[in-house]
């Protein structure tokens, strides 16, 4: 299965509109969200069957037996996170706990224990395509493994598709570098404004790292037409192949707020994807070839 990941430096370029897209124009049979933290591809794609949910666990929380408690004050004390609280018993502040085990630890009536926490929950899709995706948590950590658990979902279900489309995380934390592991090519969705450029190039700095293909697309290219041009600049000095530009369109907006992809209507934005995803599309298969030939 080849793996293309649609990544952006930052919030808010559009990533998962295009992710959107691109599911639609590649018919793709396998397709995940791994924004975990704020997963909104479901609201575009309209899955027609019911999620097989499942829970995951991240981090451990620490519970306090109030019974066996003599409030000696020790786990307080020694609690960097300051996630316990005293009174006339003692109680941990769940979103505080980060599960190290100290207060479990020094605890001379055994009175603490880390328990198994749920973090967020894996929702899987299988209908027509098989689509996977997760929310973690409010306050919950392990984001990355949350995201790789995503993929490993996707790809159990989708063995025999030839093509996934995966709609990242903004940002270079955790969660993208989960979703860099294993792809095959990543679409980096700059816009040009100043924070645009800069995040830009610390995603193809990453991504770099995971020595695999890039590509850059310009979305709402038409705001500022001099930065535009510095982006491409950007590309052809770095040899990174430029896949095109897509216009601010106030088409695509109205499209987004009635559950559509920007090429279920005709726009200028969906005009200019469609060129966006050949030019992609073609370096996806072109590679998938290459490492066929190698192995």
């Amino acid at each position: 299965m080849l793996q293309l990941l649609i990544l952006s430096g930052k919030g808010g370029t559009g990533k998962t509109t295009i992710a959107s897209a691109f599911i639609k124009l590649a018919k793709a049979k396998a397709y995940a969200d791994c924004d975990v933290d704020a997963p909104n591809l479901h609201l575009i794609m309209n899955q027609s069957s019911a999620a097989k949910r499942s829970d995951y666990y991240g981090l451990p929380k620490a519970e306090i037996n109030v019974d066996l408690c003599v409030q000696c004050d020790l786990c307080r004390q020694n609690c960097r996170f300051e996630a316990i609280q005293a009174g006339p018993e003692y109680k941990i502040d769940y979103y505080a706990c980060e599960g190290c085990g100290v207060c479990e630890t020094l605890c001379p009536t055994g009175a603490v224990s880390l328990k198994r926490a749920i973090a967020g929950e894996l929702m899987l899709y299988v209908d027509e395509a098989v689509f996977s995706t997760a929310e973690l948590k409010m306050g919950s950590g392990t984001s990355g493994m949350l995201v790789t658990n995503v993929k490993k979902a996707m790809k159990s279900a989708a063995q025999t598709m030839d093509l996934a489309i995966i709609d990242g995380s903004p940002g270079i934390g955790c969660p993208v570098i989960a979703s860099l592991s294993g792809v095959d090519m990543v679409l980096i969705v700059a816009e040009p404004s100043i924070s645009g450029i800069s995040d830009m190039e610390r995603i193809i700095k990453t991504a770099e790292r995971f020595q695999t293909k890039i590509a850059v697309c310009i979305n709402k290219y038409d705001t500022n037409l001099m930065n535009t041009e510095r982006i491409e600049s950007f590309c052809e000095k770095h040899k990174l192949l430029f896949a095109g530009r897509i216009p601010f369109d106030p088409e695509a907006v109205k499209a987004i707020n009635n559950s559509q992809s920007i090429v279920d209507i005709d726009c200028a934005s969906g005009r200019a994807v469609k060129d966006v995803f050949d030019k992609t599309i073609k370096v996806v298969f072109n590679e998938g070839l290459m490492l066929k030939v190698k192995r």
